[in-house]
């Protein structure tokens, strides 16, 4: 009952099936399929991972880890399989980083412009680019993180967690740069031709993904920069930019754009967002604040381009076990090392006394080019005595590489906010193997690699005790990971943990396969931990005397069973007093350990009052049990409807609908506890989302869209702040994430009301519980800062008496991001001259079509065009958007535009 192929390989039905479920889920997301067949080389069909994800019509090895979840697509296969593949790399089984979902390309339809400083701009096609000279060579292409973990484990960059695999090595075959430049005519240097830019067609939230490269590298003939078609003979997979992409041999992989659509010869480097923000090494003592108010991301001199010098040991692999019945026969280390710039590695060395002595290995390298440049990485054996091995227990195994320019990796890392460029040695641990758990007869070792990659916990390096307090990881003799030789099934099934989830444990649901490797559990970093420690002599309360300090005038608080005296804090609290007062007297542990950060946890001590326990007991006795929580407020005068908020109990709602209003953003609905509820948030102010993501608390602050006017339900509009979209926040949004998840029937919980500023009707508004009156209103929004004032401009507009006028200043990114568009254009539309409404983004990508408003920040034009002119206390600005957005372009030009600061805050 097999099928014949032709070459005379029999396919099962297992194969057949995986091949009928690539080409059905490649028609439905748009890919023939006879293009989807070809995409799918090793019959393995589409990911069940990826079934509802804008990549379902991917073929996807599924033994690659996922580092950043099931989407955006960032792999790299287990470093022992990435070493059997041999030197050149199966497209299948090499690394891929995708910024967001695969470009549906056509090699019919596909283009690629070339222009800028030259004489002759073209457009050119696949078939016409496979008609001009090529050349093909084996290159290794390597991510800029490599080994990214090691860093995130001594302090958090921006950054996921690559492990030692983010580089492979095929051959690659295209059309020279050059060639293609001389044919368009390329100008001089001294006529502007500086640089050369290329974008690709993967759009992004911050628009298309592009970098650059100086033209004196572009018109180099012994630096073979091709833009490439074929990957190891064949035509490009999706993941490796088909049909067409950038080879820049000896850079870094994230130079190499994918996806090839505009080749633009410029002046100066490229202006492309991804160019500044992504693939920079900046000094250790720069972090991102510092980093984001400096303006260290533009530059130059810490671009990363050419790879830096580095080497792995792959064999023995993590949690491998050496038993040593048979000591006689040595054992065979193995590794691989590359360097950049065409420079060949001309020793690898390990030692196995910690760095005292080293000794050298056996290079395997593939022929350099002709003009002895070599783009290829080098595989390294050592044959070493078993018994030298058991002299390393309690200690460790190690390499580092060595090039023809001499540059050798340092001894210890040297941490960098993005976490690129990472080469110190590496570093195997040597434990015993005696124990029970080893399943070796008589004595053994195992060995530990610093990190694994992706999101399970595992390796010798563990974070700092901030982030990792004692007593989350034993210190007593360590047994090798279960799973023995699958241990790669046990890494490979973890594909569906967060990026969280790799700082907090694990949460996979194994339910096949070989035991997981061991991970610290969900939970173990209550904050109970990193608590202020306990003073000799501290008074202690019952919850009862805590109890008593509920109210706004006198406020305590319980977190992890310290008291803190909040009182005088509340009018300071960023996020407003009523955040605080919520919890008066109440134990507010989860709700502080979902929004705050260590340096929040150490602003507690200065209001630290005494410990939680029973009297008779003592500090550390049980505490008092929990007071029943306060009963609903009552309803609205003039209702019957019952109110669903309370401000100090969380109510638990269930998703009931969504709908997908873009490529990023969706309402959510959420049904309350009867058909019969209203939420009761009054107008203007927000509440507080809660959920567990990966095991943690996660709190934040929305404000639906819905009204109180609606009954049995509330409608958020979210932008889902996916993972690996923006370069400098690689984790995307838990929360949006965590609700993008949702399936009809999940539950979150919500908790409310907070908020400064309450619109009563009319023109009546409560600042800070201060009554006031204006004639007109101004709101200046940001992002998903729309929400309160959309819930302001509602009730206004749908009150016919109400006089108010009001005018909007909306900022966004690009016309694609403003949310809630549609209804602002049509109230504009239906009340003109009651509502106003402009926009202003900071970009208009192409093909957006003619765009009527503005461009560019908030500035004192905008406001005094598109806002009440300043009139003392007839007007009245509030503000919604992120903090610099207010700071430093709202109320200083607020305050040129005549506004005083009593006269406008913020949400």
């Amino acid at each position: 009952h097999h099928r014949h192929l032709s070459g005379g390989r029999f396919l099962d039905p297992r194969e057949a099936s995986n091949l009928a479920s690539s080409a059905a889920m490649a028609t439905a997301g748009g890919v023939d399929p006879k293009t989807a067949a070809f995409f799918d080389q090793c019959n393995v069909g589409i990911d069940p991972r990826d079934a509802d994800t804008p990549d379902n019509w991917v073929p996807r090895h599924p033994d690659l880890v996922r580092l950043t979840g099931r989407h955006p697509f960032n792999v790299e296969p287990p470093l022992d399989l990435l070493m059997e593949t041999g030197m050149i790399t199966p497209p299948a089984h090499h690394f891929v980083r995708d910024h967001g979902a695969v470009p549906k390309c056509d090699w019919d339809t596909h283009t690629c412009k070339v222009n800028g400083f030259v004489n002759k701009p073209f457009t050119f096609t696949m078939d016409e680019l496979t008609t001009w000279p090529t050349i093909s060579f084996p290159c290794t292409l390597t991510c800029a993180g490599n080994r990214r973990k090691e860093q995130n484990m001594t302090k958090q960059t921006v950054g996921f967690n690559w492990g030692p695999s983010a580089t492979s090595c095929s051959v690659w075959k295209g059309v020279p740069l050059k060639y293609i430049l001389e044919k368009a005519g390329v100008k001089t240097k001294a006529e502007g031709a500086k640089h050369v830019s290329f974008v690709g067609a993967d759009k992004l939230p911050n628009g298309y993904y592009g970098t650059s490269c100086p033209i004196d590298m572009a018109m180099d003939p012994l630096a073979d920069v091709i833009i490439a078609y074929e990957q190891n003979g064949k035509r490009l997979m999706p993941d490796h930019g088909y049909p067409l992409r950038l080879i820049l041999p000896g850079w870094i992989g994230g130079r190499m754009v994918k996806w090839l659509t505009e080749i633009t010869v410029t002046e100066k480097e490229s202006d492309n967002y991804y160019h500044f923000f992504d693939n920079r090494i900046l000094p250790p003592q720069v972090d991102k604040e510092r980093a984001d108010k400096e303006g260290w991301w533009y530059k130059p001199e810490y671009l990363f381009n050419e790879l830096n010098i580095n080497s792995v040991i792959s064999s023995p692999g993590h949690g491998e076990i050496l038993s040593l019945d048979n000591a006689a026969k040595p054992y065979t280390m193995k590794g691989y090392a590359y360097s950049g710039g065409g420079r060949k590695v001309t020793r690898v060395e390990v030692s196995l006394d910690q760095g005292t002595t080293w000794e050298l290995t056996e290079l395997t390298h593939l022929p350099p080019r002709e003009t002895g440049k070599h783009w290829c990485w080098c595989h390294w054996e050592l044959k070493v005595p078993v018994l030298n091995l058991l002299s390393c227990v309690g200690g460790d195994v190690r390499c580092r590489a060595w090039d023809e320019s001499s540059n050798s990796q340092p001894q210890n890392l040297t941490w960098n906010v993005m976490g690129m460029g990472n080469n110190p040695h590496f570093v195997l641990k040597v434990h015993s193997a005696t124990s029970p758990e080893s399943h070796v007869s008589g004595l053994g070792i195992w060995f530990e690699q610093p990190t694994i990659p992706g999101p399970g916990a595992g390796g010798w390096m563990i974070k700092p005790s901030e982030d990792k307090p004692p007593g989350t990881r034993p210190a007593e003799v360590k047994a090798p990971p279960p799973g023995g030789k699958n241990w790669r099934h046990a890494l490979t099934s973890n594909a569906a943990y967060s990026p969280l989830a790799m700082q907090k444990g694990n949460t996979a649901n194994a339910t096949s396969g070989p035991a997981p490797i061991k991970v610290i559990a969900p939970g173990a970093f209550a904050a109970a931990a990193a608590a202020p420690p306990t003073p000799e002599g501290a008074r202690v309360y019952t919850l009862a005397e805590v109890e008593a300090h509920s109210g706004e005038e006198d406020c305590w608080i319980v977190i992890a069973n310290k008291v803190y005296n909040t009182t005088p804090y509340l009018k300071d609290h960023p996020g407003g007093s009523a955040s605080i007062t919520m919890n008066g007297g109440m134990d507010a542990t989860e709700d502080f350990d979902a929004v705050h950060s260590d340096k929040a946890r150490k602003m507690l001590e200065d209001f630290y009052i005494g410990e939680l326990g029973d009297v008779a007991s003592g500090p550390r006795g049980d505490a008092a049990p929990a007071a029943p929580a306060p009963a609903a407020p009552a309803p609205a005068a003039g209702s019957a409807a019952p109110v669903a908020l309370d401000p100090r109990k969380k109510i638990k709602v269930a998703l009931i609908k969504k709908d997908i209003l873009s490529h990023d953003t969706r309402r959510f609905r959420f049904g309350l506890q009867s058909d019969k509820h209203v939420l009761g948030l009054p107008c203007g102010n927000h509440m507080f989302v809660i959920a567990q993501v990966d095991g943690a608390p996660v709190m934040r602050a929305y404000t639906p869209a819905s009204g109180n006017d609606d009954v049995g339900y509330f409608d958020l509009v979210v932008k889902v702040y996916f993972r690996n979209v923006h370069p400098r926040f690689p984790d995307g949004g838990k929360m949006s994430q965590h609700l993008e998840s949702l399936k009809i029937g999940d539950t979150i919980e919500v908790k409310g009301p907070i908020g400064h500023y309450t619109y009563l009707g009319r023109g009546k508004f409560l600042e800070n519980k201060n009554e006031r009156t204006c004639k007109a209103i101004g709101l200046i929004c940001g992002g998903t800062g729309i929400t309160p004032a959309y819930q302001v401009i509602r009730e206004i507009l749908k009150d016919k008496e109400d006089p108010t006028k009001v005018m909007l200043l909306y900022a966004n990114q690009t016309p694609d991001d403003i949310l809630l568009r549609d209804e602002l254009d049509g109230w504009a539309k239906q009340f003109p001259d009651r509502f106003k409404c402009h926009y202003t983004v900071d970009r208009v990508p192409d093909g957006t079509g003619e765009w009527p408003y503005s461009v560019g920040f908030i500035n004192e034009e905008m406001i005094r065009k598109h806002l009440p002119p300043a009139d003392g206390a007839n007007s009245f600005v509030g503000m919604c958007g992120p903090p610099p957005m207010i700071n430093f372009a709202c109320i200083p030009n607020l305050q040129k535009a005549g506004y005083t600061e009593e006269n406008y805050m913020s949400f």
